[in-house]
This record gives structure tokens, sequence and C-alpha cells, in this order.
């Protein structure tokens, strides 16, 4: 939990009261590692924020599993539609290793988002970040080649590139396993 306080407080100042009432709406879990946390067809019932662990997040299209997140420590993930809209995700999420999470509820996050100002704020500035990733993400598929994202890739997210499997980054990455393989025989690190 201490690590999502300072989290928040490296972009907004919170006072004793709100670090208490965060302490009161969020709650601490340990996961074990290949646990599912979200199947399809579930309404998602919590955000998540990684302390430690990698998760990933992936969709099952017409049979084939296409990662679209993999997440690693100190950050959040959710099937933000399902939470928000408390209907059925598309989306499954499972833990790749053991995992330490800081989950809340939705009930929890509407009484935060109605009774503070500053969850609306830190809120709206980390959905802006992921969107902005998101973004990114798109733009990178468009005009970097294969090589050059599996590049970007280990670049910023060294920790995912040594403890997620080829299959895992290979999909997340817009490409088969094999090519994986043959990029990474190509490349001295």
């Amino acid at each position: 939990m201490e690590n999502l306080i300072n989290y928040i407080q490296s972009r907004i100042t919170l006072t004793q009261n709100e670090i208490d009432l965060i302490k009161k709406h969020l709650v601490t879990e340990e996961i074990p590692a290949q646990t599912n946390l979200l199947k399809a067809g579930n309404v998602e019932r919590y955000i998540y924020y990684l302390d430690t662990g990698i998760v990933k997040g992936y969709q099952n299209i017409d049979g084939k599993i296409v990662v679209q997140h993999l997440v690693a420590d100190q950050d959040f993930f959710t099937s933000l539609d399902s939470f928000m809209t408390e209907t059925p995700s598309v989306d499954y999420y499972e833990t790749i290793t053991d995992c330490n999470l800081v989950k809340i509820s939705k009930p929890d996050f509407d009484i935060l988002q109605a009774e503070t100002k500053f969850w609306t704020i830190f809120v709206k500035e980390i959905t802006n970040e992921h969107l902005n990733c998101k973004l990114e993400r798109v733009k990178d598929f468009q005009i970097l080649t294969a090589k050059e994202r599996y590049l970007k890739f280990v670049n910023q997210y060294p920790k995912l590139a040594l403890n997620v499997s080829i299959d895992n980054i290979a999909s997340f990455l817009g490409m088969e396993p094999q090519s994986l393989s043959r990029i990474r025989k190509q490349i001295a690190f």
C-alpha cells in the first residue's frame, strides 16, 4: 500500500486524512502466478494497482490469444469498460508471476470519487497517461518495423522482456513467435 501512496503523492499532494481514506477503501492482496483475475463474460469488479509482479491482459479472438496488456510493477490495470459500466468484459487478466496487488472495488471507487477532490484529479491523470500509451502503441504499429517494436519494448520494459514468454511478447507486439525468435537471433545485446 505504501508504494501506491508514494505513487499518488508523486503526482498530487495528499493530506493525512486523504491517505487514511485511501487505506480505508483499498485492499492489498497476494496472488500466485497463473491466477485468473478476470475471465471474459464476467463483470470487472476492481481496478488494480500492481505493486510487484507481472500480469497479462488478453482477448480470445476466434480461438487465438491476443495479448493486449503486459503490466509490470507500479502500474494500474483493469477491464475499464466493464468496470465503469458494470457489463460483461471481453478481456481476460491473468498473473504471470506471483503478484502483490492493491485493489479498489466499484463501490469504494465511487465513494472516493464523490467524497474527495484528489481522487478525480488522480484518476484523470492516470487515465490520460494510459490513453497516451495506447496512442503511442497504435503509432508504433503503423510506423515501426517488427524489429524496431521489439527493440523499443526491450528498452522500455526490460523486466517484461526477461520474464515474459516469447509467445506472450510476440502476441503483444503483433507478430508470430517464430518471427520474434528470428529477430532475437539477429540482435546481439
